[in-house]
């Protein structure tokens, strides 16, 4: 699943320490979910779309085979 959680985090201006705290889970979680290792759970997508004012599949998209 690719995701731009990467490109929210810049426009926002916030550290992968800064949303993992907004949002209630490691720094480690948010690096593997930026680096496709990790893909979050129902709950955790649309806090991350609560988060960055944006819709779950602003965020997310899935790839050919997902």
């Amino acid at each position: 699943m690719k995701n731009s959680i990467k490109v929210e985090r810049a426009k926002n201006n916030l550290t992968q320490q800064e949303l993992a705290d907004h949002i209630g889970v490691s720094r480690q979680t948010i690096n593997s979910i930026e680096a496709g290792r990790y893909v979050p759970s129902t709950v955790l997508a649309l806090k991350l779309a609560k988060c960055f004012d944006v819709k779950v599949d602003d965020i997310f998209e899935l790839e050919k085979g997902d």
